[in-house]
């Protein structure tokens, strides 16, 4: 079967009608699962949309640049769009619903009500973007509501906002599961990203600075060995201009302390060149 575009929630009930998607799930399987997306699609978002078949019968994939969680300075505007090229790809993978809508059919132009992010959403990638998160939830709240998933599946690097979505879904009391799944990285470590295609030559080799700073924290064996070797890694590379790199609670991504033992987040942010990046790993003290 093609993949079915909608563009509207009266597209979204039709596509579930023509797909036999019910309420609930058909024997082991989940009836359906979302990969919100904001396209220009990579191997990455492939990733997640294989996982996400392994959990449902059918994957719905959406393609929404979101305003709400760009700032005034941010580049929503040059933001890669690759819609012919996404559906390629989402072809490839099996999907069944590609769910495309315009901004205008997303949020009313009087649009007042919102998801706040609340005190997590004010540190680390919050305290950078204020009002990122904000914008994030909300997005994904309304993807929820729309497409009614019973699975929604997103990537580990995104890894304060996988958090703040699991969040979201158990202070709502929303019946959906939040998978989480692994980082994909080219052979030389770089994290997958859309934002990937701005690098210059020279910006991806001193954006690789990202990955060695992590690779050499988690070597690692305490909080304060952790942060000063990731440091070191960050700061022999000059070309790169860092926002944040800590050590966080993957809760509640307040930053831990000496103390410490279990699981926790090595974030980074920063820019090689004008392009924005970040990455992290998991460590475990």
């Amino acid at each position: 079967m093609d993949v079915i575009v909608a563009g509207d929630r009266t597209e979204l009930v039709e596509a579930r009608r023509t797909l036999g998607i019910g309420g609930g799930s058909s024997g082991a399987k989940a009836a359906l699962a979302l990969v919100p997306t904001m396209g220009a699609l990579h191997e990455g978002h492939r990733s997640l949309m294989r996982l996400a078949r392994e959990k449902a019968e059918h994957v719905a994939v959406s393609i929404f640049v979101n305003p709400l969680q760009f700032g005034p300075t941010e580049d929503f505007s040059r933001y890669p769009r690759t819609f012919d090229a996404d559906l390629e790809v989402c072809a490839a993978e099996g999907v069944s619903v590609v769910f495309a809508p315009a901004a205008e059919d997303m949020y009313l132009p009087d649009r007042q009500v919102g998801v706040s992010a609340g005190q997590m959403g004010t540190v680390v990638e919050g305290a950078f973007r204020p009002g990122h998160l904000d914008g994030v939830l909300t997005v994904v709240i309304k993807l929820f509501n729309l497409v009614q998933p019973d699975v929604a599946v997103f990537g580990q690097k995104d890894a304060q906002q996988l958090a703040m979505i699991r969040r979201m879904v158990l202070d709502l009391d929303l019946p959906i599961a939040v998978v989480g799944a692994p980082t994909v990285r080219e052979p030389d470590g770089l994290a997958l990203s859309s934002r990937n295609r701005y690098l210059t030559s020279e910006d991806r080799g001193a954006a690789l600075a990202l990955s060695r700073a992590l690779s050499a924290g988690a070597a690692r064996r305490t909080p304060e060995e952790i942060r000063r070797a990731a440091r070191a890694v960050l700061a022999a590379e000059p070309a790169v201009a860092v926002d944040y790199l800590v050590l966080v609670d993957p809760a509640t991504f307040a930053e831990v302390g000496e103390e410490h033992r279990g699981a926790a987040i090595l974030a980074v942010a920063a820019k090689a060149g004008s392009t924005r990046l970040i990455d992290n790993v998991t460590v475990v003290l």
